[in-house]
């Protein structure tokens, strides 16, 4: 697994010793049970997975490699480099510029660029749409291009469905950058048609089955759609691919309802739909699969969660949502959300506000004395980052063990394991 070269300030004394013993005691990632770390007043359940993956760590060695390179250049990021407040301040505080925020509306217009600028294409992608109109300017965005090898994948299987004249469905949330440039790219070989979730999936299986008039198709996708777009003929054929970020799970049961729809159509329909199973991320499966784990392992005698990550990282969201379904669970960006009054900031994703609570901590514990918190983050969160909120939740539990006592017996477990 190739290594990446990230400023030592993302890195950490606890998460990354520990991702590090469990990597030595366990190479090919076959043991998924979490880690525990056990403080005396606190107990950790950490997932196997979580944090920066690749395509983030890729990113952000590209980045700073720009930054590095070119003295004296005015830099941009297109727009966010990844859902990370403290990874893009740090960017900026290096003197790198915006050019749109997350959603595409512009910070800086392009008529202020010269092709002697550097522009940075951030994990997400980009449209080709936008593409154009910096290849026009001169700018080189292929140098520092860091689009995520996974989100290319998508890509280059949403063209490939295009040229077997299948339509592409892409199950995204529509506003989000990478949903963007994947229905971009995809429209440039296929029919293309943008899916938020499971409740849309069925509208859309509805009309696929029969059961809906192919009339109010537009009313509940309009906007969503391709140029030329044309129900239901474009939808005879059809392979389903995803913004990588969401659940892949929900991806996954979105493809097999919409092809139980084409079966129920039609027998002998199998032909018209493609497998694309294969697009799916495999390290957002992997955090979120581990989480999935370390959720049953707290079990009952967890009495919290903390998810770490960007508030408008769609990954770190599925995570919350995962957590949510078991045990409470608070949604913070870093560290500065645990006040000195001792209340939490905290993100609320049903009514997408942030808001501050003072009774975030149990005031009775399910294991006497000892309060258990599922701690994990999203791929676009730094290990430093979840340390600094682990220290925070030390220091509010009070007592307990020191950091260096745990890290050490934790170590002798591991060199145990790699023994055994």
């Amino acid at each position: 697994m190739r290594t990446f070269d990230i400023p030592e300030a993302y890195r950490s004394p606890v998460i990354g010793k520990v991702k590090a013993l469990r990597k030595v005691a366990d190479p090919r990632k076959r043991d998924l049970s979490p880690t525990v770390l056990d403080f005396g007043t606190v107990r950790f359940v950490l997932p196997r997975h979580f944090g920066f993956c690749f395509g983030v760590e890729n990113a952000i060695e590209i980045a700073y490699k720009a930054v590095a390179e070119n003295p004296g250049k005015r830099l941009w990021l297109l727009s966010q480099m990844i859902h990370n407040p403290e990874v893009n301040a740090d960017l900026e505080s290096q003197g790198i510029g915006f050019l749109m925020d997350t959603e595409g509306g512009v910070i800086t217009p392009f008529e202020a660029l010269s092709a002697d600028d550097v522009v940075i294409v951030p994990a997400f992608g980009t449209t080709l749409e936008l593409e154009s109109k910096l290849e026009a300017i001169g700018v080189d965005i292929q140098r520092y291009n860091t689009t995520c090898p996974f989100v290319e994948k998508v890509w280059k299987r949403a063209a490939q469905l295009g040229d077997k004249d299948y339509t592409v469905i892409i199950h995204g949330k529509p506003k989000h950058e990478e949903t963007r440039a994947t229905f971009s790219h995809s429209s440039a070989h296929a029919k293309s048609l943008v899916v938020k979730n499971m409740e849309e999936a069925e509208v859309l299986a509805g009309f696929i089955r029969g059961d809906r008039d192919w009339s109010e198709f537009d009313a509940h996708f309009g906007g969503r759609t391709s140029d030329g777009f044309e129900a239901p003929r474009d939808l005879e054929r059809f392979g389903v691919v995803n913004q990588t970020t969401m659940l892949a799970s929900d991806t996954q049961a979105i493809a097999d309802h919409l092809k139980q729809a084409l079966e129920q159509r039609d027998e002998g329909s199998a032909d018209r739909f493609a497998n694309t199973r294969d697009t799916l991320c495999y390290a957002t499966l992997d955090n979120q699969t581990a989480t999935t784990g370390a959720i049953e392992a707290a079990g009952e005698q967890a009495d919290f969660a903390v998810v770490v990550g960007g508030y408008n990282s769609s990954n770190t969201s599925h995570l919350v949502e995962l957590c949510e379904e078991v045990m409470p669970t608070w949604f913070v960006r870093g560290a500065d959300e645990f006040a000195e009054d001792g209340s939490l900031g905290h993100f609320d994703l049903h009514d997408a506000t942030r808001k501050e609570t003072g009774s975030w901590w149990p005031e009775e514990t399910k294991a006497e004395g000892v309060t258990t918190v599922l701690l994990t983050s999203g791929a676009s969160c730094p290990d430093s980052a979840v340390d600094r909120v682990l220290q925070k939740i030390l220091e509010r539990a009070g007592g307990g063990r020191a950091v260096d006592d745990v890290l050490n017996q934790f170590e002798q477990e591991q060199a145990n394991l790699g023994a055994s």
